[in-house]
């Protein structure tokens, strides 16, 4: 009877169920909450795909200790961002908009029945989280096969609260100085490709080659794994892109639209320089020519037409090209080359999206400011790149100096040669043990 008495509960509680759910869902526009929470998906699928990215292109006993810098912000910025990240950065605007705080958003206590644009608070808290989760990731590329792995965590720990943050409050959050500005920056040029090129150059200088750079030959493992994790961040990219509309409607199929249009853009005149140059085109390449023009459209899909999202593209991959190889002449080892490809070209489309911004869009702009100009606007753009790159080094040196002087930044050399599989992790990710 105890038992029937428990079903029936069950049962009860089911059928009202609907009733309850109705009340709850009232203001929801259940098209692009579905659309959104798909965005949500793609996002996150773009962390295994740069795990798989950055993996293929280190040496073989460095697989699973690099994988992991991709796949331990899950972990550590997906719980700071449930705690505070979201009140940081999408809080009202405090100190002057330097930083934002809301306490109905510290633990996300406060937006357990909260819709804003027809969309559950939830599902937006969960979508920007992805993009903080995956920006820290980024900056790995840059320091890979030579730092201790607490120093890691710690690192991107601090990155988080003390640059991130900040700097996506300024961009998106209510009462940023950018946002009150009319910065463009619809899915993080600058808030989370020029923040991770730039504080990737810092690192790599602070931290130095690695051993044997750049005159012992440091080849690839798995170059079949990186062009799969090239696709996986293609396919994420249009959620990150297309997702950032906030929307599921006609801005939403353009940002998509030039999302697809640039990446292949920057494919296709990555292929041509290396064939005309070399005579063939190269597998790494051609997926570097795929996130040179991924990233020059991240800040500019919103505003620009298809014409220039592939002149984009094509300059962003031009640019990448020339700084990929100009690395050597600087002496730094941006190993994977974050900032040849995120910081460049990500910041070249900050800046150069003003000379494409379709004509609805500027006559909106002058709508609402009969002042705007092109000048105006790109002014606006060369600030808050500026503002980015300056919060990136010199927050990103504080960093350094701090993670190097508490648990430890940079590996010593045996450990290094050893390979952070073995060192650090005691594993191996072929179940072999190669040292090459």
């Amino acid at each position: 009877m105890r038992q029937r008495g428990w079903m029936a509960g069950v049962v009860m509680a089911w059928m009202a169920a609907p009733r309850a759910m109705a009340q709850e869902v009232e203001g929801v526009d259940t098209g692009t909450t579905a659309w959104m929470l798909i965005a949500t998906g793609l996002v996150l699928l773009m962390i295994p795909g740069l795990a798989m990215f950055y993996g293929g292109l280190v040496r073989t006993k460095n697989v699973v200790g690099t994988m992991m810098h991709s796949f331990v912000p899950l972990a550590i910025i997906g719980v700071l961002w449930g705690v505070v990240g979201y009140a940081l950065t999408f809080g009202e605007g405090v100190l002057g908009g330097v930083i934002g705080w809301s306490s109905e958003y510290f633990l996300l206590m406060g937006i357990d029945t909260k819709v804003t644009n027809g969309v559950p608070e939830y599902v937006l808290a969960m979508f920007q989280g992805k993009f903080a989760i995956i920006t820290p990731a980024l900056i790995s590329g840059a320091i890979a096969e030579r730092v201790y792995f607490r120093g890691y965590c710690l690192f991107i720990t601090l990155w988080f609260l003390l640059i991130y943050c900040p700097l996506c409050h300024w961009v998106w959050g209510p009462g940023g100085w950018l946002l009150e500005r009319g910065a463009i920056d619809l899915a993080g040029g600058m808030v989370i490709h020029v923040s991770a090129g730039t504080s990737a150059l810092v690192a790599a200088f602070y931290l130095g080659a690695r051993k044997g750079y750049p005159n012992t030959a440091m080849h690839p493992n798995n170059l079949v794994m990186t062009l799969m994790g090239a696709g996986l961040l293609w396919v994420g990219w249009f959620g990150f892109n297309a997702g950032s509309t906030v929307h599921s409607g006609m801005d939403t199929a353009r940002a998509l639209t030039m999302t697809q249009l640039s990446a292949a853009s920057g494919a296709l005149i990555w292929m041509i320089i290396e064939s005309v140059q070399f005579g063939k085109a190269t597998a790494l390449g051609f997926v570097s020519g795929i996130l040179a023009g991924l990233v020059v459209i991240t800040p500019a899909a919103g505003v620009v037409h298809p014409l220039g999202a592939l002149i984009l593209g094509a300059i962003s991959s031009c640019a990448c090209y020339v700084a990929l190889k100009a690395k050597s002449r600087f002496g730094y080892d941006d190993s994977l080359d974050c900032f040849g490809i995120h910081g460049v070209g990500s910041g070249l489309g900050v800046l150069l999206l003003v000379f494409f911004i379709r004509e609805e869009w500027k006559n909106a702009a002058l709508a609402s400011n009969p002042d705007w100009s092109v000048v105006h606007q790109l002014t606006v753009q060369v600030t808050g790149l500026g503002a980015t790159i300056a919060l990136g080094l010199i927050g990103t040196l504080l960093i350094c100096v701090v993670v190097e002087k508490t648990v430890g930044f940079r590996l010593p050399e045996s450990k290094e040669r050893a390979g952070l599989d073995h060192s650090l992790h005691g594993e191996s990710g072929y179940g072999l043990l190669n040292l090459n």
